[in-house]
């Protein structure tokens, strides 16, 4: 049986997670999203169990989509990528500092943050300094 693992990723583009949802409406109207990249997840059979693309935005990760396939599509140049298809519902997260990275990288489970119980997935996300601080001392 695979381990579940995730996959985590700046958000480009976007500063907020409201600039996130409303490009993918536009793009994917409410459906299907997905995201391509040039690399192909080797553990493949571990994101399919339950794996999830984490969204960092301006150094801060504040939301997950769930994976649902990965496709092969092949660029106008000819080189073969893979498209993350994400499920639609864009899922708030506790607020995470990120150092800034290239691509997309592996996520374990157990360093996820977990998902904002409803109701509090509107409120204002802590300020940076503050955030790195309570991590600091594990409290994120």
């Amino acid at each position: 049986m695979a381990d579940v693992v995730h996959l985590i990723k700046l958000c480009v583009g976007a500063e907020r997670v409201e600039d996130l949802i409303e490009w993918q409406d536009q793009r994917f109207g409410g459906g299907i999203a997905e995201h391509v990249t040039r690399m192909w997840p080797k553990r493949e059979a571990d994101i399919l169990a339950g794996g999830s693309l984490y969204w960092v935005f301006k150094g801060i990760t504040l939301a997950r989509q769930r994976i649902v396939a990965l496709e092969e599509r092949i660029g106008s140049d000819g080189i073969r990528r893979c498209a993350l298809r994400l499920d639609p519902e864009v899922i708030r997260t506790e607020a995470m500092p990120r150092r800034p990275f290239q691509g997309w990288r592996y996520l374990a489970a157990a360093d996820a943050p977990r998902d904002l119980p409803k109701g509090r997935d509107t409120e204002e996300v802590l300020p940076r300094d503050l955030m790195s601080a309570l991590s600091e001392i594990g409290l994120r």
